[in-house]
């Protein structure tokens, strides 16, 4: 860690604070920081890399959406996103593991290996790169792998995005239902950030086809714990919805979807699928009919605007697959290792 490096070389406990500043407003590297000694900036860059992570390759989508692909020191390949929207909001979706163990049936993430946890700084330095590029103010953890897997690692990460312009309510953690961690982060976490549900299907018999996670966790359980967010919380849950054709978008769907979840706790997201080879994606046709069965019931509903598809970094879509390099590195292949040295995070810790 940083702290310990810098304590190391007997610096002021203060160095790593200002160290931090300069790398949540934005900072591109230890030359920029201009309160700390010339001696210590040029050690800094021979002994401690800027960033956890290594870029490998970004990629740029016609509506503005930034995908970056990065390599951790050990080699797993991670992927995040910066998306552009035109009432000026800058939101970063981040990801908490390499690959997901969980295999959602839909989902381009489920379908690559699975690499391991990302420690908070390579999910904090996922932000930090983007807000490199411009200011960032709302954070999504919805990219790849499970947070409630990881959620030490997400919280400490999470805890710290209001220095780099994300404020905890602007701030949302996703999860596929994975209970242990959510019961830990309906009970325990004190910060006002958001939760959403990935629900996808209002049976548990479908829902066990789509999301192998749902056989150890049915629906009553999360669904349960959700609304015990809700109680104490007194904020919405969201819930994610991908629309499958002919799997999960039929309009008796949508009522029995309608009867499952309350008004008052819950509001859905209707998500058009973006492809990944398994599924063909709901008709617009097919969207609105589900959208207006919710809308009957009086369930909250919105459809949402699909960012970055051309450069498969929507929903679903995040896989860790190399196109045309944008940046002067070989594609890695999924799950293999190239190892470098060990790298020190930017981390406040």
């Amino acid at each position: 860690m940083l702290q310990q490096h810098l304590s190391e070389r007997g610096e002021p406990a203060y160095r790593a604070g200002q160290v931090w500043e300069w790398a949540a407003r934005g900072a591109t590297g230890y030359e920029q920081m201009t309160n700390l000694p010339d001696s210590l900036r040029r050690r800094l860059e021979q002994e401690v890399p800027f960033s956890t992570l290594e870029l490998v390759e970004e990629a740029r989508a016609s509506d503005g959406t930034v995908k970056a692909l990065f390599r951790t020191h050990d080699g797993h390949p991670v992927e995040a996103v910066l998306m552009r929207y035109r009432d000026g909001r800058r939101s970063v979706c981040l990801s908490s593991q390499s690959g997901c163990p969980l295999t959602c049936t839909f989902c381009g993430t489920g379908q690559m290996r699975f690499g391991r946890n990302l420690t908070s700084s390579e999910i904090l330095d996922q932000a930090l790169h983007f807000r490199r590029i411009e200011p960032i103010d709302h954070a999504v953890f919805m990219g790849m792998g499970e947070p409630m897997l990881n959620l030490d690692s997400v919280l400490e990460a999470a805890r710290a995005l209001p220095d780099v312009g994300v404020t905890w309510r602007r701030t949302t953690i996703s999860t596929v239902g994975w209970l242990p961690g959510l019961r830990r982060f309906v009970g325990e976490v004190e910060e006002p950030i958001r939760l959403a549900f990935s629900l996808h299907a209002p049976t548990d018999e479908l829902r066990s086809e789509l999301m192998p996670v749902n056989n150890r966790y049915p629906l009553d359980e999360v669904i349960a714990e959700c609304t015990r967010y809700f109680s104490l919380r007194r904020r919405k849950v969201f819930v994610e919805y991908v629309m499958l054709r002919g799997v999960n978008d039929r309009v008796e769907q949508a009522r029995a979807l309608a009867d499952r979840l309350d008004p008052k706790v819950f509001k859905v997201n209707l998500i058009p699928y973006n492809p990944t080879g398994m599924y063909d994606g709901s008709t617009s046709k097919a969207i609105a009919a589900f959208k207006t069965a919710l809308d009957r019931a009086r369930l909250p509903a919105t459809v949402r605007l699909t960012r970055g598809r051309d450069i498969q970094a929507a929903c679903g879509q995040l896989a860790a697959i190399s196109r045309p390099w944008s940046v002067g590195s070989p594609p890695i292949a999924v799950g293999k290792r190239r190892p470098r040295g060990v790298e020190r995070p930017l981390s406040p810790s």
